[in-house]
């Protein structure tokens, strides 16, 4: 089954915490065997890669229940139910969610303090509400990147070929390509007439004892490259006995290219529209950082 979300998670987590003082290690793993999570979905990372996915999420119900008053934390790690939550339990709900919780005193204090220049409320979709905060900050965010790479990418296809060419190379050059003789843009650009189908030499390593090629097709959306296109740039990396190649266009790859990349014997490394936009957020090309927020969690060592 799929993990629940953590609303889901309030309800077993206050029954639990009736039974007495309660470790939240011992309380994530009793949960997980509840709900027939597998190895795979026990194991699952939130995308820090430091904590997992179910246990992150039962950490925000008790959480929650506890800004509503319903649990109280005792010491590290530990939390045992409070009279208020006994009361609930003694005509339990189907489900204990947010909105459940907004008719205590406390959680509504909590809400208050925690959004103090709101001025209206946000709307809250169904999905916002199964989400952790967490979860909805990392979801907000992956909807900026994409917002930002559609932007990206509609500037790079009002652009002329020749300011493609030099994107793709200051991009290759900034992911650490180019080795110590490309440092200078304008020469690993070999664009133009008689080029050969070669539109940069990068070296790969700081000797330049092995190079990379790249060949860059701009394309409006829709205009995908061709099995063709693959074979000439194959024919241009054997013309210079060159082993590699980087091919790398705005729009998108049919798969007969992609099927012909894969059967050549070079090795040819393709990178369509939605990877190129993807790579210049990652190297900040293109894009600037705007805004830096940092998440905080409580120091539990500090408080021993």
């Amino acid at each position: 089954m799929a993990i629940p979300d953590f609303q889901t998670l309030m309800l077993p987590v206050l029954q639990l915490a009736s039974t007495g003082e309660r470790r939240i290690g011992d309380v994530v793993d009793h949960l997980a065997t509840a709900f027939s999570l597998t190895d795979a979905e026990r194991a699952q990372l939130l995308p820090s890669g430091r904590q997992a996915t179910f246990a992150n999420r039962v950490h925000w119900a008790k959480a929650y229940l506890a800004k509503a008053g319903l649990v109280e934390l005792t010491r590290r790690a530990h939390f045992k139910i409070t009279d208020a939550g006994r009361a609930v339990l003694r005509h339990p709900p189907d489900r204990i969610d947010i909105r459940f919780l907004g008719r205590f005193p406390a959680f509504q204090t909590f809400r208050a303090a925690s959004e103090p220049d709101v001025q209206e409320p946000l709307p809250v979709t169904a999905a916002d509400q199964a989400l952790t905060p967490d979860e909805m900050m990392r979801a907000a965010h992956r909807q900026l990147e994409a917002a930002l790479a559609t932007e990206l990418l509609d500037r790079i296809r009002t652009g002329s070929p020749g300011f493609f060419e030099k994107l793709v190379v200051r991009l290759l050059l900034s992911m650490g390509y180019g080795g110590g003789s490309a440092t200078d843009l304008d020469r690993a650009l070999v664009g133009g007439s008689g080029d050969g189908g070669i539109d940069g030499v990068i070296d790969q390593d700081i000797l330049g004892l092995d190079r990379i090629y790249v060949q860059a097709k701009r394309y409006a959306d829709g205009n995908v490259v061709g099995s063709g296109a693959i074979r000439d740039f194959y024919g241009s990396l054997d013309m210079r006995k060159a082993s590699k190649g980087v091919f790398v266009t705005a729009s998108a790859f049919s798969a007969q290219a992609t099927e012909t990349a894969d059967r050549l014997g070079k090795r040819i490394v393709l990178i369509d529209g939605a990877q190129l936009a993807r790579l210049m957020i990652r190297h900040d090309v293109g894009c600037r950082v705007e805004e830096t927020l940092s998440v905080k969690r409580i120091d539990e060592e500090f408080f021993e």
